[in-house]
């Protein structure tokens, strides 16, 4: 699948693609792995990558959900995922492995989302801006000397910079509205 044809479709569209194998879940999850690759080294958007995870699942088949075979990114903030780190963007929490998945992962994981990693999040998801020094600062696609914002930076810079159609994001004080609006 072509760059300009991801990217024109969002969520849904792809997943109608999908289920009318228009497309496999394959080649749109290469083309969001090739997509990343090729951006995240600037914006520092993926912190945790799960490429061969995603691969994987998406070899065995996936569940049938009104999403199958999207890829998806799930913020670095409290979501764990069997097996995988759950940093909060803390060093204190950088060794930590989650031992089960959490009821939003699962979730996500039954409508057929192709988990391929984690978004970068501030520290305990405590600030406008996405810049926890354990990863470092996730910057805006549009122009890399601003701010992603934050909390759920990391998301909304993956999505603008049109690795994937949507990412997880959480808001309790702006936390995906500022950077929506900063990442346009």
């Amino acid at each position: 699948m072509r760059f300009d044809e991801y990217r024109r479709q969002d969520a849904t569209a792809l997943a109608n693609s999908i289920a009318k194998k228009e497309v496999s879940a394959k080649e749109v999850l290469e083309a969001a792995i090739t997509r990343a690759e090729q951006v995240n080294p600037a914006i520092n958007a993926i912190v945790h990558k799960q490429y061969d995870r995603a691969r994987s699942a998406v070899a065995q088949g996936l569940p049938g959900g009104p999403l199958s075979g999207v890829p998806f990114l799930i913020k670095d903030l409290g979501f764990f995922e069997n097996g995988e780190p759950a940093t909060l963007g803390s060093s204190l929490f950088k060794d930590f492995v989650a031992d089960h998945d959490s009821a939003y992962v699962a979730r996500c994981k039954r409508a057929g989302l192709v988990i391929m990693g984690r978004s970068s999040s501030p520290e305990f998801g405590l600030n406008p801006n996405t810049e926890p020094r354990l990863y470092g600062s996730c910057r805006n696609p549009w122009n890399l000397e601003h701010s992603a914002g934050g909390s759920s930076g990391g998301a909304a810079a993956a999505v603008s910079a049109g690795v994937l159609p949507a990412a997880h994001a959480t808001d309790g004080g702006g936390s995906i509205r500022v950077p929506a609006a900063q990442c346009g």
